[in-house]
């Protein structure tokens, strides 16, 4: 594949911006509806960790088998099969009437989505120069942040129009719509060429297999991070903002929804900053290496004074906290970077799986660890605080790590 010219390169940005929008918004929306889940069904903080989770086991699951399907099939058809898959999985929630039916239309809408960020970032790698890269990475999740915007006052507005399940047929619908979109836009990815034996240290080879792509040093040096602190962001960011505000901070489901719309929409604005500021950072030597040590320490701070506050960190409060662990998502294309084009699929994928490996764990961990706390006479304020807590340390020993195996380093 050669580099895209400026119009081809805008058409594919947008076309699989499109459809990015509707995953993201997907992937957050059970912190909005949350209030509305636990009253119609019951739901403790376990389930709606468990039912927000499951959206990560299908989408998990599919990473590995959809890096190698990117690389032999390209980002175009792999995006247009899983994509039927959402809609199929968003039918099935808006019709489901169990909480297990609900988990298992959620992990067909995961599924469907894995490949909502990979294949652009793919084909990202194979069409953009370098810089062009990460600058559509990160407004590739500046538009995930504006899916994420869009899951909270606008769907607390549309409930009383729609209900929860008719916002599920309108995304089906809207979904099916990006499907089109891409089926028009974006032109077919013939495979990649062979690449050279990836550089990890003389025993990896270009086989493909991830036993290779997972010794990479950049990848060992940055799946610790990418699971606690880019896992433990999007973990919070959309689910467990959604709960503190509420248990801890005294917010009603209205202000909730308005504080999470705050949240994501400081997320937008800080993304799209990324994307116009991290060329002229590159040129200034600042790479992606570098601006993950300076910066990732910034949020672990803000977590402790978060802590500190407890039910007076209002939603300034974390929107600042995400902010910061922005600075983690340059460890995307620092990873898609370090291995060659015909292995950029299964590497991003490889990475991408410990990431949302991570967020389901947060999302899942953090409600039994709030459970288990209040089970045994713990205050439900301090039991968010120990769970949140317990997340931090994670986040500081996996920036340890980075530290030390990124010594040297002069990214």
């Amino acid at each position: 594949n050669t580099l895209a010219s400026p119009a081809l390169a805008v058409r594919l940005f947008l076309a699989f911006a499109f459809a990015y929008f509707f995953s993201a918004m997907l992937r957050a929306v059970t912190a909005t509806l949350a209030p509305v889940f636990s009253t119609e069904l019951q739901l403790g903080a376990a389930d709606l960790g468990l039912l927000a989770g499951a959206y990560f086991v299908g989408f998990s699951a599919l990473q590995l088998p959809l890096g190698r399907a990117l690389d032999k099939h390209g980002p175009r058809r792999v995006l247009l099969v899983l994509m039927s898959v959402a809609v199929l999985g968003c039918v099935c929630f808006a019709m489901a009437s169990t909480l297990a039916q609900l988990i298992m239309a959620r992990v067909l809408i995961g599924a469907g989505l894995a490949a909502g960020l990979m294949a652009p970032l793919t084909s990202f790698r194979h069409r953009y120069s370098t810089t062009a890269q990460l600058r559509a990475n990160s407004w590739m999740l500046m538009t995930g942040s504006l899916g994420m915007v869009a899951s909270t006052l606008p769907v607390q507005w549309l409930l009383p129009l729609l209900g929860w399940r008719g916002l599920f047929w309108a995304t089906a619908m809207a979904l099916g719509v990006a499907l089109v979109l891409i089926a028009w836009v974006v032109p077919d990815d013939k495979p990649a060429p062979a690449a050279n034996p990836v550089a990890t240290g003389g025993d990896a080879t270009a086989s493909g297999r991830y036993a290779d792509i997972v010794r990479h040093p950049r990848f060992i040096a940055l799946a610790p991070l990418g699971f606690f602190v880019y896992g433990g962001m999007i973990g919070v960011q959309a689910l467990w903002a959604g709960p503190w505000l509420t248990k801890v901070a005294g917010y009603n489901a209205q202000q909730a929804a308005g504080g999470l719309f705050v949240i994501n929409l400081c997320m937008l604005f800080a993304f799209m900053s990324w994307g116009v500021s991290l060329p002229r950072l590159v040129r200034s030597g600042f790479g992606s290496l570098r601006l993950m040590r300076l910066g990732v320490p910034l949020n672990f701070a803000v977590l402790a004074f978060n802590l500190w506050l407890g039910p007076q960190a209002q939603a300034g409060h974390w929107a600042l906290w995400c902010v910061l662990c922005t600075f983690v998502s340059l460890s995307q294309p620092a990873v898609g970077q370090a291995y060659p084009a015909a292995l950029a699929g299964r590497g991003l994928s490889a990475y991408n799986l410990v990431i949302f490996s991570g967020v389901f764990a947060v999302q899942w961990g953090m409600g039994l660890v709030i459970d288990a706390l209040v089970a045994q006479g713990m205050p439900q304020v301090q039991a968010f605080r120990c769970a949140f807590g317990l997340l931090g340390l994670c986040g500081v020993l996996s920036y340890l790590w980075f530290l030390r195996a990124t010594r040297g380093a002069g990214e």
